[in-house]
């Protein structure tokens, strides 16, 4: 049923739109893409994620996390700000599209929950980081070099002699008064004062730092003319980014649901951020997300429905004509933007005490950590691997199967407790030998599998081949079946012409 905006959505959908413009322009920088596709990425892509969407706060568009997943994925194979890198950046974007349009459509919204919170929490720390280094060198006046984590900070603090003691004052100044907007209050413009104060203060005082420059202020334009051979290239990066960059706006929007007592579905969630991104692909844009400070901003300013993103995105739009009214802004400014957004990512409080409560869990977050470090720009691949630890870590647990066994009166009792499959069912097979050679006299074996949480197909062949050799060796032979269902008509499957002589169900 259509609405009309709301009093309360107009004024949401301008505030957060008068900090978006700013942002939009950083984090295009951020990405290695001109200032032009980071506005175009504050368009249309909010008004279709409002159209589809499920969240009336969510606020799309251009992240911080996003723009640096989109600079590791590309720098790799192309020159950042060159035509050929703008391209594939809009590819990238369509492909991350895709990507979640499909996993909403097949309503696998629960896929996001796939990395493990110990990978998210190294990963977001040593993300945060990487993107400090990135911006280190506008913030302090010094040419930015290529590299990793660690070349890039060494090149900054070798190079205390040719820091720019105006550009880093700009800097400074409008981090401080960013972060005490926000500390003042949530809607209190902090950026837009430290722009609009950074633009004169360059008019009157010349801080000789580099400024975001002159920009093509046309509208965007669709096209399908994307760089479509270099769809396999990008593919397993933008379906990273199709992950990564949604487990944040999901979380942003359950919690705003659960706390308001409204509807929230992931899957629509979905199929909204990923048109959006699909909207961003074919105007020439690079991938977008949900964004925690402006979806709070929203909230705040009582948006009541997803008018308020589709007004956001309205207001940039018409903002187009007139965006080289940033030209002149200092990039010390933009990098203040992008500090001010990261550094509350920066949590060593979760590792640390991770290290107390979980050693394994642990050793995934800090390698996660170290690794996208160390392979930075490119913290994708260091993503993917840490997902891999995550999981040999997990599967390296779960086959340990915990088998109690207990023998009373010829009668040897085995209760395993876990999870049987492949991996673990050896176990299990290893326990009756050395409970046999321990009691020779048994003459019944019990298989009490109630405590199993889960029995995939081989564990269920190593129960009926434990059963059956026990026969064989003269014992009579008694299995129960535990839970969930599922597990008791495998194991009926499997047993076939036994299961009445066997299963005691």
């Amino acid at each position: 049923m259509f609405t009309f905006p709301s009093f309360r959505d107009v004024v949401a959908g301008l505030s957060v739109a008068l900090i978006l413009v700013p942002q939009a322009i950083a984090y295009a920088d951020l990405a290695g893409l001109p200032p032009a596709q980071g506005l175009f990425a504050a368009t249309l892509p909010l008004i279709i994620a409002a159209i589809f969407g499920s969240s009336p706060w969510l606020q799309t568009g251009p992240v911080a996390m996003t723009s640096i997943l989109t600079l590791g994925a590309l720098s790799a194979i192309s020159a950042p700000f060159t035509a050929e890198y703008i391209g594939m950046a809009a590819l990238l974007a369509f492909i991350v599209g895709l990507t979640r349009v499909l996993i909403g459509l097949v309503k696998a919204g629960h896929l996001v929950y796939l990395m493990s919170q110990p990978v998210l929490n190294g990963f977001t720390t040593a993300a945060a980081l990487v993107i400090l280094t990135t911006q280190a060198p506008a913030f302090f006046g010094v040419e930015a070099v290529s590299g990793n984590f660690f070349s890039r900070l060494l090149d900054v603090l070798l190079q205390p002699r040719l820091w720019s003691v105006p550009g880093m004052i700009f800097g400074s100044g409008a981090l401080l008064v960013i972060i005490a907007g926000k500390r003042f209050h949530v809607l209190f413009p902090g950026i837009l004062i430290a722009v609009v104060a950074g633009i004169l203060l360059q008019s009157v005082y010349d801080c000789e730092c580099k400024t975001v420059g002159s920009f093509p202020t046309d509208l965007p334009s669709f096209s399908w003319l994307l760089p479509w051979h270099r769809f396999g290239e990008l593919l397993i990066p933008g379906i990273m980014i199709a992950l990564v960059g949604f487990a944040e706006p999901a979380a942003i929007a359950r919690t705003l649901a659960a706390s308001s007592r409204r509807p929230w579905s992931a899957s629509k969630e979905f199929i909204g951020q990923g048109a959006a991104n699909i909207a961003a692909g074919v105007i020439g844009a690079f991938p977008v997300g949900g964004s925690f400070s402006r979806t709070m901003i929203s909230h705040s300013a009582g948006a009541t429905s997803r008018w308020s993103g589709a007004l956001t995105g309205i207001m940039v739009l018409a903002f187009l004509p007139v965006a080289n009214l940033m030209s002149t802004l200092p990039q010390p400014v933009l990098a203040a933007i992008i500090i001010s957004a990261v550094y509350p990512l920066i949590k060593f409080g979760p590792l640390i005490q991770l290290t107390r409560t979980s050693r394994a869990q642990a050793m995934v977050a800090w390698a996660t950590f170290l690794l996208t470090l160390i392979l930075s720009p490119r913290i994708d691949l260091a993503l993917l691997l840490g997902m891999g630890l995550g999981v040999v870590v997990h599967l390296w647990r779960e086959m340990r199967i915990n088998v109690s066994p207990s023998y009373t009166e010829h009668t040897l009792l085995l209760e395993p407790a876990g999870v049987l499959f492949f991996g673990s069912a050896q176990g299990l097979d290893e326990t009756l030998v050395d409970e046999l050679s321990k009691h020779p006299e048994a003459k019944e074996l019990i298989l009490d599998l109630r405590g199993l949480g889960r029995i995939d197909y081989t564990g269920a062949l190593v129960i009926h081949r434990i059963a059956l050799e026990a026969e064989q060796a003269g014992l009579a032979v008694k299995v129960i079946p535990g839970q969930p269902p599922q597990g008791e008509r495998l194991l009926k499957r499997v047993f076939g012409n036994d299961s009445r002589r066997m299963l005691s169900v």
